[in-house]
């Protein structure tokens, strides 16, 4: 069973910036795609970014394009998520998720990934 832990959330000030990072605490993170999405009280979970394992092709929702940046490190088996300008809807729980086969289509469809990590918090607020 694959798991997924993320971490690096926490409290920022507006237009500051955090990293999360996403890592495969037993297994090689040699999945066709590993993204993250976000989820605040009350909302649906939302596609935020996601990385081609083969090739590196990224993905960003609108909302967070050219302020955020999705990475990889296949020697660490880590995805990276740098956070710049964070504004407070940028408020929500971050998950990591990956799965084996997605297909291009389906990259932002929160339904298509197979394994999630546990969540980690990202509050922006003065």
């Amino acid at each position: 069973q694959v798991q997924l832990v993320e971490s690096g959330g926490g409290l920022v000030q507006p237009g500051g910036s955090l990293k999360l990072s996403c890592t495969a605490s037993e297994y090689t993170l040699d999945y066709r795609a590993v993204g993250w999405f976000r989820q605040a009280p009350g909302k649906e979970r939302e596609f935020v970014a996601t990385i081609r394992w083969d090739g590196g092709f990224t993905y960003y929702s609108d909302s967070v394009k050219g302020r955020f940046t999705i990475s990889r490190d296949r020697a660490k088996n880590t995805v990276y998520l740098q956070m710049n300008n964070l504004q407070p809807e940028d408020t929500s729980i971050y998950y990591c998720a990956a799965d084996p086969s997605i297909i291009t289509s389906e990259l932002r469809n929160p339904g298509a990934y197979s394994y999630w990590g546990q969540g980690t918090q990202v509050t922006v607020s003065s």
